[in-house]
C-alpha cells in the first residue's frame, strides 16, 4: 500500500493498528485470506468462491493505490502480481481493425519490466514513472497519465484489449468489438469496479532519446515561492511545442541552500522530459523560466541528461508507508494562461494550510480530523483555480470526496453505472470512490 493509513483500522474499539504500542500488530483493514494467482483459472476460482460464499473481495496488482482500493477489512484478496507474461506482436488486429505493433502484459508486470523488455527491441510503451506500478491494473483503469502523454496520449488511449474475469467467474475478451461497453468503462472508469484484469494489450511505438531535466528551485519564504509559481504558470506553455512532459512537486519546509547557506524553506522540484531533442535544446527551452525565477530571488539548479526514454522514464520507486491524505483537481489550462498570479497565490495559500499527515502515535480523534483536511481546508483553496464541478484524477484523489460520482466520472456516471449493473449485478467488485460504492457502507460490507 502506498499509504499505511488504509491498512490501519481506526474504527474498531480499540483501533487495530500495527505496532501502535510498539509490541502488538493487529490485522487492521487488510484481507484475512489471499489467492496468489498464477493463472486466469486461479482468478476464476477465487472469484467464484467469493461469490458463492458472499465474501468481501479485494483485488491487488501492485498495491500502488492512494485511495486504499487494493485492500479491504475482513476480505478475500486476489493478488495478480505473479502474472508476469510479456508478449510482443508486430501486427495486431481487433476484429478487422489493424492496430499495428503491441505488447500484451500480465497484470503483475511492472512498468520497469515493460521498459526493459520493450527497450531491448527498440520500442516504448506509454507508462508512468514509478517502477513497480503495474500497467494492466488500476493504472489503466484510472486512465494512466505519463511523461510521454503530451506526445503519445494516456495509457487508456493506447490500450486495445484486455482479458478480464467478470463477477460471474467467466473469462472474457474486452475490446472495441467484443464487450465494447465494458471496454469503454474499464479504461478510465475507475480502478477495481469491473472485474479482475488478467492481461492488457497496449500500443508500442519506436523508442527515442529524450533529454531529462532535473530542476530544483528554492525560496526563502512562501510569498517568494508564490511568485516563482506564477512565473512557472507563465512559462509552462513554452514547452508545449516540444511535447514535453513535466511533473513538479512543492514542499513547504525542507532543507534548502540559498547562496551557499543552508536553511529551511519551500522547494519546487521539476522533472521535465523532452522527446527527441538534445540537452542543449532542453536547457535553452527552460532558460527563460530559470532566468525569471532567479530575478525574483530564488536559487535554481538544473541538471540535464540525455538517454533512451526507456532508461530515464522510471524513478527507483514511490515512497510508501506514510499516513497522509491526498486530493486533486484538474485545472483548466485557460486559468494558467489568464491568471498566473492567482495560480501563484493559490499555492501560497496551500503551503500555509499545511499537509494532512500523521503517524501511528497520533490520537484517533486527531486522525479523524486530519482525514478531512483536503475536503474542509485544501479544497476551498483549490476551488479558486478549479471551481465546484471540476474533475479530479481518480488514481490520485481523496477517498472521502463528497460527490465522487461527479468529481471522478462527470457526465459519464450514469452510463458507467448501467454497465456496472450489467456485468456485476451483485456488486462483488466494490471499492472506495468506485462506481456503485454509494450503495454500500465505508467497508463495502453492508448495503445502505
Amino acid at each position: 500500500m502506498n499509504q499505511a493509513n488504509f491498512e490501519s483500522d481506526w474504527d474498531s474499539t480499540p483501533p487495530s493498528l500495527c505496532l501502535r504500542n510498539g509490541t502488538m500488530c493487529g490485522q487492521g483493514n487488510t484481507p484475512l485470506f489471499a489467492v496468489l494467482a498464477e493463472s486466469a483459472g486461479d482468478i476464476q476460482a477465487g472469484v467464484k468462491f467469493a461469490r458463492a460464499n458472499n465474501l468481501r473481495l479485494a483485488v491487488k496488482a501492485s498495491g500502488h493505490d492512494f485511495l486504499g482500493r487494493s485492500t479491504a477489512k475482513d476480505s478475500l484478496l486476489i493478488s495478480t502480481h505473479k502474472l508476469k507474461n510479456i508478449t510482443f506482436t508486430d501486427s495486431f488486429y481487433v476484429g478487422s481493425n489493424h492496430k499495428g505493433s503491441v505488447i500484451t502484459v500480465g497484470s503483475g508486470v511492472t512498468l520497469s519490466e515493460i521498459y526493459t523488455a520493450s527497450g531491448a527491441i527498440g520500442k516504448i510503451v506509454v507508462g508512468g514513472t514509478a517502477s513497480t506500478v503495474v500497467a494492466a491494473g488500476g493504472y489503466v483503469q484510472g486512465a494512466g497519465h505519463s511523461a510521454t502523454s503530451p506526445l503519445l496520449g494516456l495509457a487508456a488511449d493506447n490500450c486495445h484489449e484486455l482479458q478480464v474475469v467478470l463477477a460471474n467467474g467467466t473469462l472474457v475478451t474486452v475490446n472495441e468489438v467484443e464487450n465494447s461497453d465494458l471496454f469503454w468503462a474499464i479504461r478510465g472508469g475507475g480502478a477495481g469496479s469491473w472485474g479482475v484484469i488478467v492481461s492488457a494489450t497496449f500500443q508500442t511505438f519506436p523508442t527515442f532519446n529524450a533529454a531529462m531535466s532535473l530542476m530544483t528551485v528554492s525560496a526563502l519564504n512562501f510569498d517568494l515561492m508564490g511568485r516563482v509559481i506564477a512565473a512557472h504558470a507563465q512559462h509552462i506553455f513554452d514547452w508545449d511545442s516540444f511535447h514535453a512532459g513535466q511533473y513538479f512537486y512543492l514542499t513547504a519546509e525542507t532543507k534548502i541552500s540559498i547562496n551557499g547557506t543552508s536553511t529551511l524553506g519551500p522547494k519546487l522540484e521539476l522533472t521535465t522530459f523532452f522527446p527527441n531533442i538534445s540537452a542543449e535544446s532542453a536547457i535553452a527551452a527552460l532558460q527563460p523560466f530559470i532566468n525569471q525565477a532567479q530575478l525574483l530571488g530564488a536559487s535554481v539548479t538544473n541538471t540535464v541528461i540525455t538517454d533512451n526514454i526507456n532508461d530515464v522514464l522510471t524513478s527507483s520507486d514511490d515512497d510508501a508507508g506514510s499516513d497522509f491524505v491526498m486530493g486533486s483537481r484538474l485545472v483548466d489550462a485557460a486559468v494558467y494562461r489568464s491568471s498566473p498570479t492567482l495560480v501563484g497565490q493559490t499555492y501560497v495559500d496551500l503551503l500555509k494550510a499545511g499537509a494532512a499527515k500523521w503517524n501511528e502515535s497520533t490520537p484517533v480523534a486527531t486522525v479523524r480530523k486530519i482525514e478531512t483536511t483536503f475536503r474542509d481546508e485544501q479544497l476551498p483553496i483549490l476551488q479558486k483555480l478549479a471551481p465546484p464541478g471540476a474533475g479530479a484524477y481518480s488514481n490520485e484523489a481523496d477517498g472521502l470526496e463528497a460527490d465522487f460520482q461527479t468529481t471522478f466520472y462527470g457526465p459519464n456516471y450514469a452510463g458507467l453505472s448501467a454497465i456496472k449493473s450489467k456485468y456485476d449485478l451483485t456488486d462483488l467488485f466494490i471499492v472506495k470512490g468506485g462506481v456503485g460504492s454509494e450503495r454500500w457502507d465505508a467497508f463495502g460490507l453492508c448495503k445502505v
